[in-house]
């Protein structure tokens, strides 16, 4: 009986999640009826519900999704009925946009930069966690706070990003060496002090993750600063055509198994994922305006929703829609794509394979843009698209 009440539960929080998002079986009903000038952002109920669950059954402490990837109001609402109750945010807005949308939500400011208005504001909507990496941002947190004594602060440091395939060192995070004296002024101020790290987005190597726990265990003992909270970070990989990671479950056990054997399993843990907690849970259907050669223009590019599918040169899967179906790609000539505005770097760094008889009005549904599609459109030029649509089809595409 309980079983039931917990599903009948869910389900109405997943209507009310939806509520107002036009649902569709498939993606080529979506198309015939929307009809959309701009680009039509997808999203997969039942993919946002999967992806969930593998991380709050598999991971072995508290998720925590990184808005950034995607703050889709819907998707948000959607995440919270899956059971997401924490969150990892990066700006004063965020933290705003979240709350009117999640009131309840634990949020995590996990920016190692922040102005010292986005800290006051921030403090004064209850958010207690707060990462740094410097003892300039030490002081401006606890300036900006009124010297309280109920912060959790999580020291960024700086690993090794051999197994990403997107690195993001070079801009944050303390070294191994400065540590030590961070940790030591964070616990002179707060109620908490863990320490947080990064790997890189798309991590490839399971073992990132337990060799930066272990480097952290060595500084620790060295230096005698205990910790309360370690936070893993996001990185955590989605199978693309031309990467397929291993499962999800081997990142979450390597890093059980580092925790226990360095001496962490009574303390807080944390992960931040965003785009493998997303990206398959969306999809971004771009229509083609122009045909010239083996040119295709766009009404969506890099300045759009297909940044990170166009700059980051990796292989996205595609599928072309046209004449009421979804067509597959197998006789293909290679095209240049170009987004919709007028400046000439609004292209996708790869050339891509399609029909060749691909033309005016087609469709090109670029898959695993759940994360960083709708999130990093820009407004240049006026394109930038506002559609997104629920498909809820029990036989939803790969």
């Amino acid at each position: 009986m309980q079983l039931l009440e917990d599903y009948e539960g869910y389900v109405a929080d997943r209507e009310q999640a939806l509520a107002g998002l036009r649902r569709y079986e498939n993606e080529a009903t979506a198309l015939e009826i929307e009809q959309s000038n701009d680009a039509v952002h997808f999203l997969y109920i039942d993919k946002i519900t999967e992806a969930a669950s593998t991380f709050l059954s598999g991971f072995p402490g508290t998720c925590l999704y990184a808005a950034k990837a995607n703050p889709h109001p819907a998707l948000l609402r959607l995440l919270w009925a899956a059971g997401v109750r924490h969150f990892e945010v990066a700006s004063i807005r965020e933290i705003e946009n979240l709350l009117v949308v999640l009131p309840l939500a634990q949020l995590y400011f996990m920016h190692p930069v922040k102005s010292r208005q986005a800290i006051n504001r921030a403090y004064g909507l209850g958010v207690r966690h707060f990462a740094f990496d410097s003892l300039d941002e030490l002081r401006k947190i606890k300036q900006e706070t009124g010297h309280a004594e109920d912060l959790s602060l999580l020291l960024r440091l700086s690993v090794s990003q051999a197994g990403a395939a997107y690195p993001l060192d070079n801009k944050f995070g303390a070294t191994l060496m400065e540590a030590p004296l961070l940790l030591t002024h964070a616990r002179q101020i707060a109620h908490k002090v863990g320490v947080t790290f990064h790997v890189g987005s798309q991590c490839l190597e399971v073992d990132a993750y337990a060799n930066a726990i272990w480097n952290i265990a060595n500084m620790l003992e060295g230096c005698g600063v205990k910790i309360d909270m370690i936070d893993v970070g996001g990185g955590f990989p989605v199978s693309y055509p031309d990467m397929e990671p291993v499962p999800l479950q081997d990142y979450f056990d390597a890093i059980q198994k580092a925790v226990e054997e360095c001496g962490f399993q009574d303390i807080d843990l944390f992960c931040e994922p965003g785009r493998a907690l997303v990206a398959k849970g969306g999809a971004v259907a771009v229509r083609v305006e122009m045909r010239r050669g083996q040119s295709l223009y766009l009404n969506d590019g890099t300045y759009g929703s297909l940044f990170d599918a166009g700059q980051l040169g990796w292989s996205f899967p595609i599928e072309l829609y046209r004449a009421g179906r979804l067509q597959s790609c197998d006789e293909v000539s290679s095209f240049q794509l170009y987004g919709p505005t007028c400046d000439s770097i609004d292209k996708m760094k790869e050339r891509l394979d399609l029909p060749d008889d691909v033309c005016e009005g087609d469709w090109i549904i670029f898959r695993h843009l759940g994360a960083y599609g709708y999130a990093m459109q820009t407004k240049f030029n006026g394109f930038y698209s506002e559609t997104m649509v629920a498909i809820e089809s029990a036989t939803q595409n790969p």
